[in-house]
């Protein structure tokens, strides 16, 4: 099966590449991006994957349905990732917290959070002149719950509020711009292949941030996007002796967001404001104006791998990539993770990519994560429907 993935994504990057010839660039945006942004270590490490890895305490970030599997009954992460520290900003950062608690063997739930500090901007009028200072900042507050419908089978659903304050209290603000605030929600599902001795395969599916526009005026046409995703997922685990552990995988993504009007035509953009939330979901798969294969070049593709020794060392390396009309996203990440008296501290570096504009925000960016074990015990799941 890993063998028939992995040929579908050497299919899928043939055809972004050939369909790509001869169109332009046609990126597709969102609101609140931060979203999106790989909120661990762990998996910023394996090149953003973490649809079926294995979960640990920030599995609700990226599928909340694998926690029924989770071998300790509760843990809790944090994570500092520094935002565009290669300009030399050193105020502008994502915090993340997550943690769950398994209340019966084939049951959790789970809580998030994203915070995101974009620093201090000036704001000037049109003549140059300074007026006021403002601190935007955005956040995501997420709450969940996880059922294993078998003992090779989980499924998960989860409800977020986002809040994104851009504009600061600005006077010089004309257009009376307000924070935005959207509800939003997850679906995933998580297939649990492994044998006793943790061989197999792990699989997922997730649908997020299925929810309202955010708006940030008092128009309500003027209403943006959240990034609604479908997220395909797999990683086979290998034991390669009775104290070395061999993970690799990948995960597909797919933005469901109409893409914007090239052409800047007022009244295409008038209709793609006007689009319903639940219509652009499906609309996304097939709105590309130059049809089926720039709706290939919308795929993001993330793989990568983890090497576990006892358990207690972790050695980790993926690459991203997504196609040159849609972001041009390309990177290698690398990472390593130690346990010590049941605390995990993991890192990852982004190596450097992209020039000027093309420039990664992460490149030169290590980030620090650190999970504690709060049940000091291994549960496994035993006794399933």
């Amino acid at each position: 099966m890993m063998r028939n993935i992995v040929s579908l994504v050497v299919i899928l990057l043939a055809a972004q590449e050939t369909f790509s010839q001869t169109d332009s660039i046609s990126v597709v945006t969102t609101a609140v991006p931060m979203l999106r942004i790989s909120p661990d270590a762990r998996s910023g490490a394996m090149g953003d994957l973490g649809i079926a890895t294995a979960p640990d305490a920030n599995a609700s970030f990226w599928n909340a349905s694998k926690i029924a599997f989770a071998e300790k009954k509760s843990a809790l992460g944090i994570t500092y990732t520094p935002w565009l520290r290669s300009l030399g900003l050193n105020d502008v950062y994502l915090v993340t917290a997550a943690g769950y608690y398994k209340f019966a063997e084939d049951q959790a739930i789970s809580a998030s959070l994203r915070y995101f500090n974009l620093g201090t901007i000036q704001f000037t009028d049109f003549s140059g002149n300074n007026l006021n200072q403002a601190r935007p900042r955005e956040w995501s507050l997420d709450a969940a719950y996880s059922r294993a419908l078998s003992q090779k089978l989980g499924v998960g659903i989860g409800l977020r509020f986002i809040y994104s304050n851009l504009a600061g209290n600005n006077p010089g603000n004309t257009a009376q711009y307000k924070p935005g605030t959207a509800v939003a929600g997850d679906i995933s599902m998580y297939y649990n292949g492994l044998n006793e001795a943790g061989r197999g395969l792990t699989a997922g599916v997730v649908i997020s941030n299925l929810g309202s526009k955010i708006n940030y005026t008092q128009t309500a046409e003027a209403g943006d996007f959240i990034p609604a995703n479908l997220g395909l997922g797999a990683m086979y685990h290998a034991v390669l002796d009775e104290n070395s552990k061999l993970s690799f995988g990948l995960d597909v993504n797919k933005l469901m967001v109409p893409t914007f009007p090239g052409n800047r035509d007022p009244d295409a953009i008038n209709n793609y404001r006007k689009q319903s939330v639940v219509s652009s979901w499906f609309s996304s798969f097939s709105d590309a104006s130059n049809g089926f294969g720039e709706e290939l070049q919308e795929f993001q593709i993330s793989t990568g791998g983890e090497y576990a020794y006892n358990d207690m060392f972790f050695v980790r390396a993926g690459y991203f990539y997504e196609n040159k009309f849609k972001g041009n996203r390309r990177f290698f990440s690398a990472g390593v993770g130690v346990v010590y008296n049941r605390t995990t501290f993991n890192f990852s570096y982004l190596i450097p990519s992209g020039q000027g504009v093309n420039q990664n925000p992460l490149s030169n960016t290590t980030r620090f994560g650190i999970i504690f074990d709060l049940s000091g015990s291994k549960e496994t799941v035993s006794e399933t429907p």
